[in-house]
């Protein structure tokens, strides 16, 4: 992790779970660390947090779901930090929303968030990394989701292979260009977050979703990003799928 000392993550879906445990981590390796969500109190918290242990850090109220919010956000990031190095796109969620049955908005922010937003932020932190020295790395948070199609999912798992083509498909425009930026997407299994509560709608739901074994906690989540950064400027990681040893599929 040492060549990234000095330099600049983003992290989009900062303010809780993975986004949250992701920005402490990097931030403790001596990255500087741009930290973007809707919920500007609990940003500032974490914020505070890094600059006690002596990190650098910018918080951004940012929506996910407006280009011009996403590009106000690469702005900052550039006049703060003069741009990016590492982005993690964590920022997702799911809708409990079936094909047959679901909500045209379920459908519309998912889409919206876990894919248009993504490709966004891709778009203007590749920019700014090839204005750098056409050197950095995209890590995508993705999903086994984006492996299997859990049963009633139809929609969510959609969003998440398509972040698994939109992996590969950068990875293939990156070599095209002959830049030595690198991709890579982590596809976790069930991590305890504020995810599923947000899915099912039901604290309840959430939490016996979570207590049926022991799940995966958000800093693992962070461990394998940190694990993914360290790996050689020669090596690629594509995908690290991790799930709960105890978890079925």
């Amino acid at each position: 992790m040492d060549r990234w000392k000095g330099k600049t993550a983003l992290v989009t879906g900062a303010s809780s779970g993975i986004g949250h445990a992701t920005a402490k981590r990097l931030a403790a390796e001596g990255l500087n660390v741009v930290i973007a969500a809707r919920r500007m109190d609990r940003l500032g918290v974490l914020a505070a947090e890094i600059e006690a242990r002596g990190g650098k850090v910018l918080a951004q109220r940012t929506d996910l779901r407006d280009a011009g919010s996403i590009e106000e956000l690469f702005e900052a990031a550039e006049g703060r930090f003069g741009g990016v190095d590492v982005l993690v796109n964590n920022a997702g969620l799911g809708h409990s929303a079936p094909l047959t049955s679901g909500s045209t908005e379920k459908w519309r922010e998912m889409l919206e968030v876990n894919v248009l937003a993504l490709c966004v932020c891709t778009r203007e932190a590749v920019a700014q990394m090839r204005e750098r020295g056409d050197d950095g790395h995209v890590i995508h948070v993705s999903s086994m989701a984006a492996h299997r199609v859990p049963e009633g999912s139809g929609v969510y798992s959609a969003t998440k292979y398509a972040v698994r083509a939109l992996t590969e498909g950068l990875r293939q425009e990156l070599r095209e260009l002959g830049s030595a930026i690198r991709v890579s997407a982590i596809s976790p299994g069930f991590v305890e977050t504020e995810f599923a509560e947000h899915y099912h709608g039901s604290e309840a739901k959430a939490r016996a979703t979570y207590t049926r074994y022991k799940v995966l906690e958000a800093v693992d989540v962070a461990d394998a990003v940190a694990w993914v950064l360290s790996a050689p400027p020669h090596m690629q990681v594509h995908d690290v799928l991790i799930r709960p040893t105890d978890q079925v599929s």
